[in-house]
């Protein structure tokens, strides 16, 4: 019986000191990987980054982590002309993330996750368009977003007129397609006192904004409009994570 009770506590011991082990691994680990992350993005400070799944030292074993979450605060996201939106939250979960020998470059299976851009930053980069000549002497531009309700964008269009500016507002409906954001008005303003057409007023009111450069080749899934602003499901799928 002694050398029973010996026994057991000599495999708790052991126990408790590989669990010990496996958690300092984990956690120089991430630091590791998110540096990794921070210098091949070129971001401005460090993501967050957690691997799970128990025990890790198993899973660096295999070569295979089962699933890796990844936080990146104030993303900036460049489109293809170099322009760029700041992306407030990007959070990604990574499945079968594998790394080579040298652990100098990781693959993912599969991702998916949210990221969310703030309506003020949505304004900025569709502001940068500038006023429309919509009709001779009136001009228009988007002078405002907001949530409109029912994962709706209400959408305030300043309209500059020679008796002054008017300021409508419409709903409009997001959506992504091939690497852009966009915004399409359910119906436009009753602008039929300045006898404008709906042609011009629809290229203000409707706009795209690319998000075409995102990390490790995340792509633009689904969207919808929230309190704090537009909330996109990105996915992806073979992502080369760092190398």
């Amino acid at each position: 019986m002694r050398a029973l009770r010996i026994l057991l506590i000599f495999v708790v011991v052991v126990g408790g000191l590989f669990v010990a082990a496996d958690r300092v691994a984990v956690h120089f680990a991430e630091g590791k990987a998110a540096d990794k992350i921070r210098t091949s993005e070129g971001l401005g400070q460090t993501p967050d980054v957690s691997i799970n799944g128990f025990p890790f030292l198993t899973q660096v074993a295999g070569g295979t982590l089962d699933d890796v979450e990844l936080g990146i605060q104030d993303f900036d996201a460049k489109s293809g002309k170099g322009d760029g939106i700041r992306i407030a939250d990007l959070k990604a979960e990574m499945h079968g993330v594998k790394f080579d020998s040298s652990y100098s470059s990781a693959t993912a299976d599969s991702a998916t996750g949210t990221a969310r851009i703030d309506y003020t930053e949505l304004l900025k980069a569709v502001k940068k368009q500038g006023p429309a000549e919509v009709a001779p002497g009136v001009s228009a531009w988007i002078d405002g977003l907001a949530y409109g309700g029912d994962h709706k964008v209400k959408v305030t269009v300043a309209i500059k007129t020679p008796l002054g500016t008017v300021r409508p507002t419409v709903r409009s409906t997001v959506d992504v397609s091939g690497g852009k954001l966009s915004a399409r008005a359910d119906s436009l303003p009753d602008v039929s006192a300045f006898e404008l057409a709906e042609g011009p007023i629809r290229g203000v009111t409707d706009f795209q904004q690319a998000l075409d450069d995102l990390p490790a080749g995340i792509e633009l899934d689904r969207v919808q409009a929230v309190d704090q602003g537009i909330e996109i499901t990105v996915k992806g799928s073979g992502l080369d994570l760092v190398g």
